[in-house]
């Protein structure tokens, strides 16, 4: 089961390089208010807010940010979200899973079309990429206090399906219907995670290199750069000097 798994280390790396603190907290409070909404105010009742909240703290997000979020769920004249998927794809067949909370469906429709087609993309029909990505949990810790031997024991134990490790993560794996009960047993044993999340994981990865793997990944970060998209998912396997590219 334990591996270094590509795939995650690409999203941990971009994820470091691209996302601006202002707007993963946007997209953080965004997520805690239509989980609030959605179910109860209580995170002990509600396991997606439960959720939503462990992954605010686990990047510093304010006490004051996270309260506002919950509150503005029971705001009357507050917007009601709505949670909308879109598939496309990108040059060389590299498949996108696009996640969006939005207000207004027109809009971010017709801003994720023009983001696809402006940098080489198609947007497609809903199931023409997802048919080839699992929807599974996921839970990272950092790698620096946890062994991967111990991570491995314990997340078996748990009853997860798959842990990759790296120097400086430990990605853990789960069948969906089985997040919230993996998350528990691991926090007890180790404290809160860095991230939970519900993610669509590549059942196959497609490797590309030089100027076609700067242009798909300039269509996923434009793509991560919408306001009302809130996760990016791709099959793209970057080369090792793509990686070497993306660390530095």
């Amino acid at each position: 089961m334990a591996g270094h798994s590509k795939w995650a280390n690409i999203q941990h790396r971009k994820g470091r390089q691209d996302a601006k603190r202002s707007k993963l907290f946007s997209k953080l409070s965004k997520e805690i208010t239509v989980a609030a909404k959605m179910g109860a105010p209580d995170p002990a009742f509600n396991p997606r807010l439960r959720l939503a909240i462990a992954n605010a703290k686990g990047v510093s997000m304010p006490k004051d940010n996270i309260e506002r979020a919950v509150k503005k769920a029971s705001d009357a004249d507050g917007a009601n979200y709505e949670e909308i998927r879109y598939e496309g794809f990108a040059q060389e067949g590299v498949g996108i899973i696009v996640e969006a909370l939005t207000d207004n469906r027109n809009r971010t429709a017709s801003e994720v079309r023009s983001t696809f087609t402006k940098n080489g993309g198609n947007l497609g029909e809903t199931g023409t990429v997802s048919f080839s990505f699992d929807r599974v949990g996921q839970i990272e810790y950092k790698a620096e206090n946890i062994g991967e031997e111990d991570m491995l024991e314990a997340a078996i134990d748990a009853g997860a399906m798959d842990v990759t490790s790296s120097e400086e993560t430990h990605e853990i794996i789960t069948a969906a219907e089985d997040l919230a009960e993996v998350a528990k047993a691991l926090e007890e044993k180790f404290g809160e995670a860095a991230n939970t999340a519900l993610i669509w994981k590549p059942q196959n990865m497609i490797e590309v290199k030089g100027e076609k793997a700067e242009k798909i990944l300039k269509l996923i970060d434009a793509l991560d750069d919408l306001d009302d998209v809130q996760n990016v998912y791709a099959n793209l396997d970057l080369s090792d000097e793509e990686m070497a590219k993306l660390a530095g």
